[in-house]
């Protein structure tokens, strides 16, 4: 017990009245800030949304641009294939008929 009454009169107890005057609210930055070091921290901020923001709009450029070149390629190929197909074919047969 007179363990407990000792640890208990360690425990401090708030006496002054706090107005609201003195009272810093939330978020509310303190009268002495560092101004350099907020601004270092912003700039961090920012340069990392920005970051972020044009990597996200590069891979999407860059996914619109590999869609494009595929359906240009796609297209293409099934334009040109069936004639390189058949040339070649008939070049190789000719060459067979010639020979017998």
């Amino acid at each position: 017990m007179a363990e407990e009454a000792t640890s208990r009169k360690d425990i401090p107890v708030l006496t002054d009245v706090i107005t609201d005057d003195e009272a810093v609210s939330i978020g509310e930055a303190p009268a002495s800030v560092d101004h350099a070091s907020l601004i270092a921290e912003l700039q961090t901020q920012l340069a990392s949304s920005a970051y972020a923001l044009t990597e996200q709009c590069m891979h999407n450029a860059f996914a619109e641009m590999e869609a494009t070149l595929f359906a240009q390629i796609s297209a293409r190929l099934r334009q040109e294939l069936p004639e390189l197909i058949d040339r070649i074919l008939r070049e190789h047969l000719d060459e067979d008929a010639d020979e017998t």
